[in-house]
């Protein structure tokens, strides 16, 4: 890997300076995110899981409120909801990006949301220009869940363009080693352009402090550690690089599927900055635990992610889970398969995992 000898010497002065917690490289990372975001305030904390329950911690949401999420996606998005005592409303989700269908939004409001949550899922963004409407119309605050696109932009009718995570109220993301900006354990972050709003993210993050013994309102305990921060300072220099390199993987698995109909590749908003995160096919016909199976015995580890939507879970039958219709969120569970993308993959590996899926379908 070509970052080791930079990573090696920046964990090694953490390490000769003990500076584990707090140390100088924390606000340097969050300072130039910030930079490479163009927002004000990036607060850091220990995973994307946090950063979701702090976001809602510091917008005072209340037992009882609901909130809009999509149910195609990681359980914490919703989890951080229940565990909260606030009622996840699970609404479908775009055939297309597989993010939140704007529609469904709309109708799913009641005077009691209090928040939604979009995921920009795969690496690509949910449909934030009428989103952003709706939650406007209504004057409900938005948390983009972007522990999957970080990198990516949303161009709006209008030519403008923002990074996702920096258009809503807040941003969520996670550092998660997989993601396109990992570091080598666990990490978080919160986003925001509000000055108040930021302030209490600070002090839900840290025990609820607004001075040191001084703690204003409950909190938790969520931070990330330097050893983290030097690591992401210096993907971040790489971040767009690490996009192109996962876009030219996309276009070469876009090539070599064209035309096979028993596959629907991922589909491109024009809106959206895809970052390919997963690369996840739609299969129209043919067994996804077959292929899946066929792949692994070419050793090609092709994964399935969230097979059981979160509304079909257990953990969300006390909310009415089952109830919540949502047939395109049912269909693609059983239809997508993601392809290994990473951003090192050379030639002989593509044609190698191309072929396994073609020699399948034929």
């Amino acid at each position: 890997m070509k970052i080791k000898p930079q990573v090696d010497a920046a964990i090694q002065e953490v390490l000769e300076s003990a500076a584990f917690i707090n140390g100088a490289p924390v606000q340097q990372f969050c300072q130039e995110l910030q930079q490479y975001l163009d927002i004000k305030h990036v607060i850091p904390c220990a995973n994307g899981t946090d950063a979701l329950q702090i976001a809602m911690m510091a917008l005072e949401l209340q037992p009882g409120d609901e909130v809009i999420t999509p149910s195609f996606t990681f359980i914490a998005t919703a989890e951080v909801i229940a565990l909260l005592h606030l009622k996840p409303v699970f609404v479908d989700v775009d055939p297309k990006t597989f993010c939140l269908d704007p529609a469904a939004v709309e109708k799913a409001i009641t005077p009691k949301t209090k928040a939604i949550v979009p995921v920009h899922l795969y690496g690509q963004g949910a449909d934030m220009e009428p989103l952003m409407a709706i939650a406007q119309k209504h004057n409900i605050p938005v948390i983009e869940d972007n522990a999957q696109a970080i990198g990516s932009h949303y161009t709006f009718k209008n030519g403008t363009v923002k990074k996702l995570g920096a258009i809503g109220q807040i941003g969520c993301t996670s550092f998660f080693p997989s993601k396109n900006l990992g570091c080598y354990g666990d990490g978080g972050a919160l986003f925001t352009n509000d000055d108040a709003l930021a302030a209490k993210i600070r002090m839900v993050a840290n025990h609820g402090q607004s001075a040191r013994y001084y703690h204003d309102v409950v909190g938790v305990n969520s931070r990330l550690d330097t050893l983290q921060a030097v690591v992401l300072r210096i993907k971040l220099q790489l971040l767009d690089e690490y996009a192109a390199a996962r876009r030219a993987v996309a276009d070469a698995y876009d090539a070599g599927f064209a035309g096979i109909p028993q596959i629907t590749t991922p589909y491109r908003a024009p809106y959206s900055h895809h970052v390919y995160h997963q690369y996840t096919l739609q299969l129209n016909g043919a067994s996804r635990d077959e292929l899946q199976k066929h792949l692994q015995e070419r050793n090609v580890p092709a994964m399935i992610y969230y097979p059981v939507p979160a509304h079909r879970q257990k953990m969300f039958a006390a909310f009415g889970g089952a109830g919540f219709h949502l047939p395109v969120t049912d269909d693609l569970t059983t239809k997508v398969i993601s392809l290994p993308i990473h951003t090192e993959m050379d030639q002989d590996q593509l044609d190698h995992i191309i072929q396994s899926v073609k020699s399948f379908l034929k």
